[in-house]
């Protein structure tokens, strides 16, 4: 299986270090860390869809105003999924699936650019997207965003309807998803939305777990714990559950604790974590990486 790692909407909020850990400026820089997956039998996969084409083309009322304001993304055509597989001498019908960590806009706006995918995401998900309460509810999940819903797969990940199910490094309740190969798992991580999970992919040297927005700075999984203040005032504001998020988040620190954790764990929007996944993933396959739009979220 070959592993690509896109940047499907960088931002460029306000806030320099306060907000990413490293921008000297005032402008810091967010990725939107999304996978393709080079199967041998289920064609293209997607891991997340990032900003769609029609996001850039008409971004309101698809996306939030406030968050646009407040996140800047940059909403380039040439940036999408469907024009970087293209780039990558694929057709967007090669795509035959889509694996979701969970529905906010700047994850699901690329579902329609793929018609023909089936989508494969968590029930609980589903049940909450569908059903919104509340204002951020209203915000975070677009159903101008999704297309058609006949061809969603959902997965029961949650405790107690089929059982404890299996671990995936210690991490409880991993599920195989059905109609796609045993080398991508789904690994429930609620908190940040009812159905957020995470999305383990086996690659050439070890496991990867794509994390979503468990967490939203490396520092948080990887060091002494905190994100940079401006970032984790945005990361609670957007958690659905902060109980449940936190103890998503103690699972994984407490996984890559272990001895035994051989496996690359990264989220969605630390521009650090994306540009290093991208250099090591190419080498695996000899190739020349990152690309230069992908550099520059490190600059």
């Amino acid at each position: 299986m070959r592993i690509h790692h896109l940047d499907l909407g960088p931002s460029r909020p306000l806030g320099g270090r306060l907000m990413d850990g490293v921008s000297r400026g005032a402008v810091a820089r967010l990725s939107c860390h999304c996978l393709l997956l080079e199967t041998a039998s289920h064609g293209l996969v997607l891991v997340d869809s990032g900003f769609g084409l029609r996001d850039t083309m008409r971004p309101t009322p698809r996306l939030p105003a406030w968050n646009l304001a407040l996140l800047r993304p940059t909403l380039d055509p040439e940036r999408t999924a469907i024009r970087r597989i293209k780039k990558l001498g694929f057709a967007p019908s090669d795509v035959q699936h889509i694996v979701m960590t969970h529905l906010d806009f700047d994850h699901a706006g690329g579902l329609v650019d793929f018609p023909h995918a089936t989508v494969h995401l968590a029930a609980a998900e589903v049940e909450a997207a569908t059903n919104p309460r509340g204002f951020l509810d209203h915000a975070r999940w677009r159903p101008v965003q999704w297309g058609d819903r006949s061809r969603w797969q959902p997965v029961e990940t949650r405790l107690g309807r089929r059982g404890g199910g299996d671990t995936f490094f210690g991490l409880p309740n991993v599920r195989e998803i059905p109609g796609l190969p045993a080398e991508i798992l789904m690994v429930p991580l609620p908190g940040h939305t009812p159905g957020h999970v995470g999305i383990a992919v086996r690659g050439p040297r070890s496991w990867l777990l794509h994390a979503g927005d468990a967490y939203f700075n490396r520092a948080e999984a990887h060091g002494a714990g905190h994100p940079p203040p401006l970032l984790g005032a945005y990361e609670r504001f957007m958690a659905d559950d902060g109980a449940a998020r936190a103890e998503s988040l103690a699972r994984l620190r407490q996984m890559l604790a272990a001895p035994d954790a051989d496996l690359a764990v990264f989220c969605t929007h630390d521009a650090v974590e994306f540009a290093a996944m991208a250099a090591w993933s190419e080498s695996d396959y000899g190739t020349v990486a990152p690309q230069p739009v992908e550099a520059e979220a490190v600059r």
